[in-house]
Order: C-alpha cells, then sequence, then structure tokens
C-alpha cells in the first residue's frame, strides 16, 4: 500500500468519525486505568456497567485501596478473570499511592511498572488520557491492518511499529481509536461488511465480501 492510499484511508475514517474516542466510560486518567486493566478479555458493555457501580463508590486508588480486595470483586465480579484483575488493580493502586502520590503515571516506562501493565495498556493510557501518538494494537487493530494493508506483520508489535511508521503523522493519535471502531463495527473477523465499508475501495483486502449493499 502506498502512502496516497493510506493517506486517502484515514482522510475518509477522519471524515465519518471527526472525534474518535475510546467507548469505555471514565472522567479521570485512574478511572481509565481501571476499566482498561478490567477490559482485558471483556467486552466494553460488560466493564461499563461494573464501573457504574463502583466508580461512584471508589474512583481513587486510596478508595479502592480503601474499598479492599474482597469489596473490589464485588462490583467487578461479572468481568471475567475478575479475581486475578481485582489482585492486580489492588497492587496498582499500591505503586500508584506509594510511588506517584496517588496519579496514574504519564511515561511509558512508569506505566508498565504497575502491576497488570503491559505495553497495550499503557499505549491506551498515553494516547487516550495523555494525548500521545500510541496505537495499542489488539486483535481488532491486528486484523485491520493486515486485511487492510495498512500496517502488516506477524506479531502484536511488528503491526504497531508498522502503524507507527507508515500511519500519516495527522491521523497518528487518531488511529487508534479509528482502527479498532472499524475493526468492531465494519472488518469483523467473520463475514466482513464490506459493502457499507467507506474504504471499501481503497482497502487491499483480498476477500472481501461481495453483499449488495443496503438501500
Amino acid at each position: 500500500m502506498n502512502a496516497a492510499k493510506r493517506q486517502a484511508i484515514f482522510e475518509r475514517l477522519a471524515a465519518s468519525n471527526p472525534a474518535p474516542d475510546t467507548e469505555l466510560n471514565y472522567e479521570s486518567p485512574f478511572e481509565l486505568l481501571t476499566a482498561v486493566i478490567l477490559s482485558a478479555q471483556a467486552t466494553d458493555v460488560g466493564v461499563n456497567k461494573a464501573t457504574a457501580k463502583l466508580f461512584p463508590v471508589a474512583n481513587t486508588p486510596q478508595a479502592i485501596l480503601d474499598l479492599g480486595e474482597a469489596g473490589l470483586k464485588t462490583y467487578i465480579q461479572t468481568i471475567g478473570l475478575y479475581n486475578s484483575k481485582a489482585a492486580n488493580i489492588i497492587k496498582t493502586c499500591q505503586a500508584l499511592v506509594e510511588r506517584h502520590d496517588g496519579q496514574v503515571p504519564a511515561t511509558r516506562a512508569e506505566l508498565e511498572s504497575l502491576p497488570g501493565v503491559g505495553r497495550k495498556t499503557a499505549n491506551v493510557i498515553l494516547n487516550t488520557a495523555f494525548g500521545e501518538p500510541t496505537i495499542a494494537v489488539d486483535t481488532h487493530i491486528f486484523r485491520v491492518a493486515n486485511r487492510t494493508g495498512l500496517g502488516t506483520g506477524k506479531t502484536v508489535r511488528a503491526v504497531e511499529d508498522s502503524l507507527m511508521r507508515l500511519v500519516p503523522k495527522a491521523y497518528r493519535r487518531g488511529a487508534h481509536h479509528w482502527l479498532i471502531l472499524h475493526g468492531r463495527y465494519v472488518c469483523v473477523a467473520r463475514s466482513p461488511r464490506c459493502p457499507t465499508c467507506v474504504i471499501n475501495d481503497l482497502c487491499e483486502y483480498q476477500d472481501k465480501t461481495l453483499a449488495t449493499k443496503p438501500t
């Protein structure tokens, strides 16, 4: 895929969604961090239902610590892997209180030093909470990038590096959200909705679906 085609793809994605954002509900970097940790192998809808009850009660590291691991579990037990997630959130809260005055740090190294926070989570926080032009490659972005030709690779890190190198600079921060949403609602794993896709004619996916576009 050449640079002109990449530029055109992101121009269309931006025109269709000028202000892309995460579908997780949050009002602070800490709330976002907690929601992202909870979102692993879970849906944003499910996480939002849980945090809608949790955050009014405890939405700071100290408040979560005061709630305790057992108390935290009562709010997140509808989410997959809630036991390990509760343990990681408690450890993360302890680290934030002890090392960062209760604030979420804004550097990759500090974020990745937190329990339960890997590169993908750090990228989400850096992008969404702090405005950095990072791209957190999840299963949706991995699929969309490889299918379309926007940024190919056999591993998550390879796709991230490819996208960071090839996505036009002006669109790099929004790319994270545009590609996730595109993969979630249009370029789905099975039977992608190619006939209604705004980048259909620019995408290099070889197995596009041919169903008639709804009138």
